[in-house]
C-alpha cells in the first residue's frame, strides 16, 4: 500500500507545490510529514491536503487556521 497526499486549491482543482509528491509506507509517516510541511504547502497555495491510501481517500484537511 502506498500513502500519498493530494493537494488542492479552494475550488477543488489541483494545486502544485515545490514539495513534490512524496510516497509513504504508512499513515503515521504521511501524517508526520504533513505536520512538518503544512505551513510551506499553504504558502505555496495549497488550501486542502487529501490523504490517500493507494486511490482511496482517507480524509481531507484544510491547511488554514480556523
Amino acid at each position: 500500500m502506498a500513502w500519498t497526499w493530494r493537494y488542492e486549491k479552494a475550488d477543488g482543482s489541483a494545486a502544485t507545490t515545490d514539495a513534490g509528491q512524496e510516497e509513504f509506507a504508512g499513515q503515521g509517516d504521511a501524517e508526520t510529514w504533513i505536520g512538518e510541511t503544512w505551513k510551506q504547502l499553504a504558502e505555496d497555495g495549497v488550501d486542502t491536503a487529501v490523504l490517500l491510501e493507494d486511490d482511496r481517500v482517507i480524509y481531507a484537511m484544510s491547511l488554514h487556521a480556523e
